[in-house]
């Protein structure tokens, strides 16, 4: 086994034993043995490692996949019942997948509502359905009607789905050299002819007495109906 070390453990010297030694420390482990139970958890290291590279688009945070697979194992070992008469890398890996699953779920950098990512559950299983089927991917129309949202919600749970990414991100442009994400981000809101625009609207509201400031800001700021500021400054919409 090529050396692969992660979070500090050498995987290529955990020792590989066969499947009848295995279960041989797994019925120690079982009748109380702690060494055994401890061995028993190492050596399975090699088969939480194998399910983290199936993540390994995940190598920014592999460290972290790899010890949530670990709790994942000791769940799995804790819930194993030597009378399920079934191999506990069998029973294991689901319980392991799983635990990693959610991590990758819950673990976000932005904070998304359960009924969000349930809904992205959704839609994934749909794409995986059609594709499953030989048939193209479903259209956001396909999915409004399939699961009886908005194409809002729709287009919400897709985003909600996606990594987020530093704007210091290198991009290449063009030419084929490295710029950053933010230098190809257009800042609309701060642009010089918006700032020229703010500051011109400012100076004429300097020049309103404090009725027709207080007008304009009602009518255009706080985005009242006419008849509303008519109503709450007492004269007539004329």
């Amino acid at each position: 086994m090529a050396r692969v070390e992660i979070c500090g453990v050498d995987t290529s010297k955990i020792p590989k034993l066969k499947s009848k030694e295995m279960d041989e420390l797994l019925f120690k482990a079982k009748a109380g043995s702690k060494d055994a139970k401890e061995k028993f958890i190492y050596y399975n290291y090699r088969l939480v490692l194998s399910i983290t590279h199936r993540f390994l688009a995940k190598k920014d945070n592999v460290d972290d996949i790899f010890q949530v697979g670990v709790i994942g194992l000791i769940k799995a070992y804790n819930n194993f019942d030597l009378s399920y008469n079934l191999k506990f890398s069998t029973y294991a890996v689901p319980m392991i997948l799983g635990e990693i699953k959610r991590y990758l779920r819950d673990d976000s950098f932005l904070k998304v509502s359960r009924s969000i990512k349930d809904l992205a559950y959704q839609i994934l299983k749909c794409r995986e359905l059609k594709e499953h089927a030989g048939q193209k991917e479903p259209t956001v129309e396909e999915l409004t009607k399939n699961l009886n949202v908005t194409t809002k919600m729709i287009n919400l749970a897709i985003d909600s789905a996606l990594a987020p990414v530093s704007i210091y991100e290198k991009v290449f442009d063009n030419s084929g050299d490295k710029v950053l994400l933010i230098d190809k981000v257009d800042d609309s809101k701060n642009s010089f002819e918006k700032q020229i625009e703010t500051l011109a609207l400012k100076n004429a509201l300097l020049k309103l007495d404090s009725k027709e400031k207080d007008i304009v800001l009602r009518r255009y700021f706080e985005g009242k109906t006419q008849t509303e500021v008519s109503a709450e400054v007492g004269i007539s919409q004329a």
